[in-house]
């Protein structure tokens, strides 16, 4: 969230490059309440911003819940997926994702794609499901 309020900021004018350090130490400090050290652990500790590739980070949020999604949908097409990745086997999630996913990917927009596949539209649902899972109570 830093990132992309920050990005918006940038954006519209609400924030210069040259206080961008400033700013990121102020809300990382806000958000988190701690400060980076420096700028190297702070504003530039990656490539997206000093590479050029603006907006950038929500899009890995966004693969997430599709990704979620998509998992959530595998999982209740086919209850054996779980069992099987716990053994290794990924043969009946590759299956689906080959029926439902794949095969498709470049017919369908990604919208017609998630609704197709999973039975709804795009959603944080099965995102905010699975990070609750993960995080407060565990996967099993």
């Amino acid at each position: 969230m830093l990132r992309l309020d920050l990005e918006i900021d940038l954006l519209e004018g609400k924030v210069a490059v040259k206080d961008l350090p400033k700013v990121w130490n102020e809300r990382f400090n806000a958000y988190l309440g701690v400060t980076p050290p420096d700028d190297r652990d702070g504003c530039l500790q990656d490539i997206h911003w000093y590479d050029g590739a603006w907006g950038y980070f929500p899009t890995y949020t966004l693969g997430a819940m599709a990704a979620a999604q998509l998992y959530a949908a595998a999982k209740k097409a086919d209850p054996g997926i779980v069992p099987g990745i716990r053994r290794g086997e990924f043969a009946p999630l590759m299956a689906w994702l080959k029926r439902n996913v794949h095969g498709k990917g470049s017919l369908m927009t990604t919208d017609e794609l998630m609704a197709e596949a999973t039975g709804e539209p795009l959603s944080d649902r099965a995102f905010r499901a699975h990070l609750k899972a993960r995080y407060f109570e565990g996967e099993g």
